[in-house]
């Protein structure tokens, strides 16, 4: 799926309260990360085009972890400056592809970074979904800085092989006692638990019927739905792109909001994006009355003891974004509604099916999908549950933890909710030839979530 002008690369930021020492780093990444294979494979192919992991034999380290000042010629002129050099080099790396003779990730330990580092990390989505890889994030993090690790120590005869966390044995597929794991995820990253147990239980538990006569007329109507309506948020693609992040918001807010006026935490941070595209659509004179446009939304198909295949298991659903709703309260009530509709429908098991078969279909083929899909949506839009309580990496306490979702196709706008520590960043990536100031989109969103406190007498 991979396109000059839209990268299947994820890219996250770990934002430290210090600077962080290279070597420990380097120590722990070694250590920790590579011993996922994963990590030290490339992706080949055969003489029918067929793609396969394969050990990549020159694998070195350097090339994967590369240490590189924010401010290279000059030195800071504050937190502001710090963001724009940290946006700018991002959008920078999102038009650049990855080395496709070597292992598709690299880090980026950007020093200087609002008094202490940032992590730039590179993920091609072929390694792994996003629940999948934030599990191996905490496979490298601990949970105090004299270096615990953040699943708590097992038994010490397999501390060697597990490195003393049992994310590390998920992955290295070790001997891994789920029941652990399970624990230190739900101790963790509790909202994420709930994502790997539910989706994949209820989808399982919806029977032939749902997987047979649903999934054929959910077919249909994926394939014969209209396309999405052209706004400042389609058109042609450069290959471009600008980046954003939202202020910390606080969790217990958002929460607070959904009870008061009901829906869920998600239904309540959907709806603030779909105000703030709504706010964006009017400030360039584009009226969004009646407007509906779709979000590509990805649902996890597989549950925890799967998760050391990593890989990619995740169904879409299309959902409906009302940004022609102006009143926030009832934007939020038509969302909750929607959401609702897509929890009973087939339709992440058929998009998983269709995803799956591009894979053995000739590349004309799947490109012809992809791009068709694309037509159907005007955004992708992802939240991932992170973990709950505060992680350091290398004796360094992460402060913030924020990311940006690919889009696939001809999607240029691309919406990414992430949780940690007690608080919510949103994320926003654009094209720059059609949104050339996500920074703008931002700022209304969170007017929109301002505005949805105000409603709930928050």
């Amino acid at each position: 799926m991979d396109e000059p002008e839209n990268l299947m690369v994820i890219n996250g930021v770990l934002a430290f309260d210090g600077a962080v020492d290279a070597e420990r780093l380097r120590e722990i990444v070694r250590r920790r990360l590579l011993s996922i294979r994963r990590f030290r494979q490339r992706v080949v192919r055969d003489r029918r085009g067929r793609a396969a992991w394969q050990d990549d034999p020159a694998f070195d380290l350097d090339h994967h972890l590369v240490v590189e000042p924010l401010h290279p010629d000059r030195p800071s002129a504050g937190e502001e400056d710090d963001d724009e050099a940290l946006r700018r080099r991002i959008g920078g790396w999102m038009g650049e592809p990855l080395d496709p003779e070597r292992p598709p990730w690299r880090f980026h330990l950007l020093t200087g970074y609002r008094g202490g580092a940032a992590l730039v990390a590179r993920l091609h989505h072929v390694i792994g979904d996003g629940i999948a890889l934030m599990l191996v994030l905490l496979s490298l993090t601990d949970l105090d800085p004299a270096g615990h690790p953040a699943g708590e120590a097992i038994a010490e005869a397999e501390a060697e092989a597990a490195l003393g966390n049992p994310f590390a044995a998920l992955f290295a597929q070790a001997e891994a006692d789920f029941e652990a794991v399970r624990e230190a995820t739900e101790r963790v990253m509790p909202e994420g638990m709930k994502l790997l147990l539910h989706p994949a239980q209820a989808l399982r538990s919806a029977g032939k019927l749902l997987r047979v006569a649903g999934s054929a007329g959910a077919l249909g109507k994926l394939t014969f739905r209209r396309r999405d309506p052209r706004t400042v948020f389609k058109g042609p693609l450069a290959v471009a792109k600008r980046v954003a992040w939202s202020r910390p918001l606080a969790l217990a807010e958002v929460r607070a909001i959904a009870s008061a006026l009901g829906g869920r935490t998600n239904d309540v941070l959907h709806a603030a994006a779909a105000g703030g595209l709504r706010r964006y659509l009017l400030r360039h004179g584009e009226p969004p009355e009646r407007l509906v446009f779709r979000a590509a939304v990805p649902v996890n198909l597989r549950p925890l003891p799967e998760m050391a295949r990593l890989g990619n298991r995740f169904g879409l659903v299309f959902l409906g974004l009302p940004v022609g709703i102006a009143d926030p309260r009832r934007r939020l009530v038509e969302l909750a509604r929607r959401v609702g509709a897509l929890k009973r429908s087939a339709e992440p098991l058929v998009t998983y099916a269709v995803l799956g078969a591009l894979g053995r279909v000739p590349r004309f083929a799947q490109r012809l999908v992809v791009r068709l899909l694309a037509t159907k949506t005007t955004a992708v839009l992802t939240s991932v549950p992170g973990p709950q309580q505060a992680l350091y990496l290398a004796g360094r306490r992460i402060r913030d933890l924020f990311f940006w979702v690919p889009q696939a196709g001809r999607v240029g706008l691309g919406l990414s909710i992430c949780s940690y520590d007690g608080q919510v960043r949103v994320g926003v990536a654009t094209d720059a030839g059609l949104v050339p100031d996500p920074e703008t989109v931002v700022a209304a969103i969170e007017e929109e979530l301002a505005a949805l406190a105000a409603a709930a007498g928050i």
